[in-house]
């Protein structure tokens, strides 16, 4: 569910027409040669349209088949267990590091790194007497972070790995709506590039930047460019 066309001499990946099944988020790492030869057919379609014209051409089971929400090659969205499937030695290799606040106190052992993701409150199983969330990880050392919900907001971050769609470069000042998650609806910023790595400011702070995580850059409809986030600010 994308738009692609050619405007300017470049190939410019846009939202789709149904944007609560919009795609573009995940696909902005596309180059110019594989955009040139990509056809979206379901860009200008809503999913009830195309649920409608699979019951018009027969296809009835298919046509009332079950929406799929999450990762779709994850079953019941269970990743940790995706995870230790493909990798059987992971929970050996990393149990066992700690959880600490910001200030470094140790209050908890964790059961290793890549099972937490960053605003994660929920299956922490530890008691702090109030809410935490993960607000740090630190796969180094095989430390997790925990703190208030204040903490999560920061004013800023830094991507790297950057894939141009719209434009050829990134222009000092450029406004852009930016999204951080695929769910996310998106966030007024400014972009600064600098060498490699674009310093992104937003208007306001904003909640859970991790990085790792994939940064996309629009302009209305269409991408301007992604990458991965490289740390928060």
């Amino acid at each position: 569910y994308v738009k692609v066309r050619e405007e300017n001499s470049r190939y410019v990946l846009s939202r789709a027409k149904d944007l609560t099944k919009d795609q573009s988020y995940v696909l902005w790492g596309l180059g110019q040669e594989c955009l040139s030869r990509s056809l979206y057919p379901l860009g200008d379609m809503l999913k009830t349209e195309v649920r409608q014209l699979a019951f018009d051409m027969g296809y009835t089971e298919l046509s009332k088949k079950a929406e799929s929400y999450e990762i779709c090659f994850v079953p019941d969205n269970d990743y940790r267990g995706f995870l230790k499937r493909q990798i059987p030695t992971l929970e050996q290799d990393v149990e066992g590091g700690n959880f600490v606040l910001a200030d470094g106190k140790v209050v908890g052992k964790h059961r290793g790194y890549p099972f937490y993701t960053i605003g994660q409150r929920k299956g922490l199983d530890i008691a702090m007497g109030k809410p935490v969330f993960v607000t740090k990880i630190i796969p180094e050392t095989n430390t997790i972070v925990l703190g208030e919900a204040h903490e999560l907001q920061q004013s800023g971050m830094m991507v790297g790995g950057l894939n141009m769609v719209k434009y050829a470069s990134i222009q000092p000042g450029m406004e852009a709506t930016t999204k951080i998650r695929y769910k996310d609806p998106g966030s007024a910023s400014t972009l600064t590039p600098e060498a490699d790595i674009v310093h992104v400011h937003f208007d306001h702070a904003v909640n859970s930047i991790a990085p790792g995580q994939s940064a996309v850059f629009y302009e209305g409809e269409d991408v301007i460019a992604g990458g991965i986030i490289q740390k928060g600010l």
